[in-house]
């Protein structure tokens, strides 16, 4: 396709521009520069303010003019636009500009809500800092979280990039900030946006000629959440777009928050001048909760749910689902969805069930001797404790349980138990396994514990 001729002279005037100028000048303050026409010897381009126009009038003055002449002509014009009112500037170019963050008509690609300039922020009532639960996995990215919401844009995190892999609380944090911004400065307009949905209703302005609507729309955000910015990559066409966007936010001190998959040095397809920016504020990464945090987030789940789960059940789903958060509670919720339908008691036979199905958790190899340490890690018991002649009810019971979870999960004979659980014969391991099998069915507290210690084998 033949390239236009505005596009063509702004290029000539920009290969001028950037022998003359710092890479990283020229980056920010002429890159993002659109060029819109060429009539009447007037050269009209669009940029992202009427700031961005001022500053570059106020310190790029001479350098534009001599272009200008060199590539257009001595009578041509520069015409910077982004609105249809117009101011002049001491460099006698015209530059049409009005005051976007007013107006009661800019264009709002989300569901309008009674009064035009009113800006519903698309956050989830759940994603709060209440329900987010601290953890070693992401201290860093939860504390500059919420000294961003004490003053947005005014901090050293802006942008604050937060990363890691699907489902281990991102979002939920990035939401956090926006609920706790808005506690504190319910003025200010906040938004959160996933990349797909920001592409959908890129491709949209540009169909119905609103692409600068759209721009003045975002330019208008205290505080930006873009999602999964990853998904960008390739698209030249929005990571333009976005990068005005992105500029004028900064440089008006407005807050900008990114979510990604990746860190921005592992990005791929997005331009060097996007990632460079990127990398300007905290790069905060969220890692795989530990098992204790895991434990936290289930309680934390349960409370917020109103459900009546058993301890050991949560501590079994949390040693046996580790991938991410969204996983953890999809269990909660299959075995809640479980327990209500088939009218079953949530215990360790139905989360075993669940967790299989959705998990699958591998099973460990269950042997008399990590019974007997699974047996005494939970009584607090030192190991030579079971090989003892103890007649103390707390070691007697423990040896007892190990006898009976030794018989049910080993095909180990009942001489052999007998042999390495204190070298007692066959008659004293049958004893205790029919001792522990009546106390389970009578005696809670004796089923708590062998449900816990079986828990722990798996």
């Amino acid at each position: 396709m033949e390239e236009k001729e505005h596009v063509r002279l702004w290029n000539e005037c920009l290969k001028i521009i950037a022998d003359n100028i710092p890479s990283v000048s020229f980056d920010r303050w002429f890159m993002p520069i659109v060029p819109l026409s060429w009539e009447n010897k007037k050269l009209t381009v669009s940029v992202p303010s009427y700031f961005y126009a001022e500053y570059l009038d106020e310190h790029y003055c001479n350098l534009l003019k001599s272009t200008l002449t060199r590539v257009l002509g001595s009578d041509s014009q520069l015409s910077y636009s982004l609105f249809d009112s117009t101011v002049e500037c001491k460099s006698g170019h015209v530059i049409p500009v009005k005051e976007n963050a007013e107006r009661a008509d800019v264009y709002n690609p989300f569901p309008q809500t009674p009064n035009r300039r009113a800006i519903e922020p698309q956050l989830n009532p759940h994603y709060t800092f209440d329900t987010f639960v601290e953890g070693d996995c992401n201290k860093l990215a939860r504390s500059a979280g919420m000294k961003i919401a004490e003053n947005p844009g005014k901090n050293t995190f802006n942008p604050i990039f937060i990363y890691g892999g699907s489902g281990l609380g991102k979002t939920h944090l990035a939401q956090a900030i926006g609920w706790a911004t808005l506690e504190k400065h319910p003025e200010m307009r906040v938004l959160y946006v996933d990349s797909n949905r920001f592409l959908s209703q890129y491709q949209n302005a540009v169909v119905h000629n609103r692409t600068n609507d759209f721009i003045a729309f975002y330019q208008m955000i205290d505080l930006l959440i873009v999602d999964d910015i990853q998904y960008f990559a390739g698209k030249g066409g929005t990571q333009n777009v976005f990068f005005q966007i992105f500029n004028h936010l900064q440089l008006n001190g407005k807050q900008i928050i990114l979510i990604a998959d990746q860190s921005p040095k592992l990005l791929q397809g997005l331009d060097d001048r996007m990632l460079t920016r990127f990398r300007w504020g905290l790069n905060a990464e969220i890692e795989l909760p530990s098992s204790e945090t895991r434990k936290e987030i289930l309680k934390s789940k349960v409370r917020t749910d109103g459900l009546s789960i058993p301890d050991n059940v949560l501590d079994y789903i949390a040693e046996h689902v580790s991938d991410s958060v969204r996983e953890l509670e999809g269990v909660i919720n299959s075995l809640l969805a479980q327990s209500t339908l088939t009218d079953a008691e949530i215990n360790m036979d139905l989360v075993r069930r669940v967790v299989s199905s959705l998990v699958s958790a591998p099973e460990r190899t269950v042997t008399v001797a990590s019974i007997q340490e699974a047996v005494c890690n939970y009584y607090g018991l030192e190991p030579h404790m079971l090989q003892s002649n103890s007649r103390k009810r707390e070691v007697v019971q423990a040896r007892q349980i190990a006898m009976f979870l030794s018989r049910k999960y080993t095909k180990v004979s009942l001489t052999s138990i007998g042999e390495q659980i204190g070298n007692r014969d066959h008659a004293t391991v049958l004893y205790a396994v029919k001792s522990i099998q009546n106390l389970v069915e009578v005696d809670k507290e004796v089923q708590y514990s062998v449900e816990a210690i079986e828990s722990s084998l798996k």
